[in-house]
């Protein structure tokens, strides 16, 4: 899986090891939600700010949000596209603040709070969401990544 990321925002320092965290956790979610090879997504670390206006314009909600997820295709995009070409799954937009005050609040790394957000937005483009029907399998998805990989609480 291909990863585009850019970080919008000045207010936290990123990790040394931020772009290494991005691309495992989403070649992991690429295993396990089974994305096409060629799959490729954005990601984007922003401040509350930025969030809050993609929040009140795209969900009509107000304030800031952890992470929003901009998904492009849906399964059968993704079982019948060309091999040999990319495959744009989405943006994912992720909080920088709201993921160092998450981290803080749970008691674990921003790395891991990051990793747990950059998860949760990948399975919702893999068509889980917070339903009643999906919510336990996004939930042992998302732990079943981090854990795969050692990212703990």
């Amino acid at each position: 899986m291909q990863v585009i990321w850019s970080n919008e925002q000045e207010l936290l320092s990123l990790p040394s090891n931020m772009e290494e965290l991005l691309h495992s956790v989403a070649r992991r979610a690429q295993e396990v939600f089974m994305f096409p090879a060629q799959s490729e997504v954005s990601i984007a670390l922003v401040d509350d700010a930025a969030i809050s206006r993609l929040n009140a314009e795209y969900r009509g909600k107000d304030g800031p949000t952890d992470v929003l997820s901009f998904v492009l295709v849906n399964e059968d995009t993704m079982r019948t596209a060309p091999k040999d070409q990319p495959l744009l799954l989405g943006d994912i937009v992720i909080s920088m603040e709201r993921a160092g005050a998450q981290a803080e609040a749970y008691g674990h790394s921003l790395e891991r709070e990051v990793a747990f957000l950059l998860a949760h937005g990948l399975a919702h483009m893999a068509g889980l969401d917070h339903d009643a029907d999906n919510e336990g399998d996004m939930s042992v998805a998302i732990e079943g990544i981090l854990e795969s990989l050692g990212i703990c609480r």
